[in-house]
């Protein structure tokens, strides 16, 4: 057995990676944890999600700002260079045809930090999301 001298948990002694670090307990909390410099952008998105899903519950899962309701429905998360948002794989189908000038994959959009982050898109997506049904 490995007992992390950071967090105190117990591995098996071959499972020697992990993540450690205090834990996020909020979006707001994430958003202030992440470079000065996207905490805009980051506020943004959160805002344009709560709009849209004015009835949903906002929890971190998986280390990410996560909007749920009986189901998580949608996610994102800051990266060094972009903004990760993950609605799912049918939704990355249904706006393909939006999501062209973007890097996508199944479940993940990839928006950098460098061109204008397509907020209302976002908005859009996580209501598609939440009147689908449609979850991550």
């Amino acid at each position: 057995m490995w007992t992390c001298p950071t967090c105190n948990r117990v591995f098996a002694k071959n499972e020697q990676s992990h993540y450690c670090s205090t834990t996020i307990s909020s979006i707001e909390q994430y958003i202030l944890e992440q470079p000065i410099h996207i905490q805009p952008i980051l506020n943004e998105v959160s805002e344009a999600i709560k709009a849209v899903l004015p009835d949903v519950v906002e929890k971190i899962s998986w280390r990410m700002p996560t909007y749920w309701k009986d189901h998580n429905i949608i996610h994102f998360a800051a990266f060094k260079n972009h903004l990760g948002v993950y609605p799912g794989p049918l939704a990355i189908e249904v706006f393909a045809q939006e999501l062209k000038p973007y890097k996508t994959s199944k479940g993940a959009i990839q928006f950098l930090y460098k061109q204008p982050i397509p907020i209302e898109l976002i908005a859009n997506i996580a209501r598609w999301c939440y009147e689908t049904g449609n979850h991550h």
